[in-house]
């Protein structure tokens, strides 16, 4: 691994092997859920690729994957309450049962719109994954129905998360040092 990315690491939050076996349990729980159906699991890119590839592995059931892309941050650190759809699913939901996969739910501003957008597509059922949940910092009244992790309202990267588009690579989520991010 970069040292000049572990050098920015204050402290591992949730190891290679905690981050494996949460997503095994929550991988079955899901098929568990959805014996006899096929859910679409629908990606909310960037920070949730390698959740969902961990996810996707650890179902026992049939599913279907798609993609969307949205944002809220830009490069900073808060998110800014503008959300923009960059990339649409390619494929329709309606009828089927959705499940919306994500890295981090935060002050769940990015989820909230999403998931208006998603209701009015006519889901059979819509439900939330996702591998970290901040509830310290939610503005709107939205709650996953799978959760990994609750997590300390910190700045987390790795496994996905991101700071600024680095960062994702690491194998693990650790807490990135506050001077990397206030000097920018």
């Amino acid at each position: 691994m970069s040292n000049i990315m572990e050098k920015n690491i204050d402290h591992v939050l949730l190891s290679e092997e905690e981050l494996r076996d949460r997503i095994r349990v929550m991988g079955d729980q899901i098929s568990a859920d959805y014996a006899g159906k096929e859910p679409m699991l629908v990606s909310v890119l960037r920070g949730s690729y390698i959740f969902m590839a961990d996810l996707t592995r650890a179902l026992s059931i049939p599913c279907t994957v798609d993609f969307m892309a949205v944002s809220s941050y830009g490069s900073g650190t808060t998110s800014s309450g503008q959300v923009n759809i960059i990339k649409d699913l390619s494929d329709s939901i309606e009828g089927k049962d959705v499940i919306v996969v994500e890295d981090i739910l935060d002050s769940g501003n990015t989820l909230h719109y999403l998931f208006q957008v998603l209701q009015a597509r006519h889901p059979a059922s819509l439900r939330l994954c996702t591998l970290l949940d901040k509830p310290s910092r939610r503005v709107k009244p939205i709650k996953a129905d799978y959760v990994g992790f609750t997590v300390p309202d910190k700045f987390v990267v790795g496994y996905g998360l991101d700071y600024d588009e680095r960062y994702r690579n690491l194998p693990y989520i650790g807490v990135l040092k506050p001077q990397v991010y206030q000097n920018s």
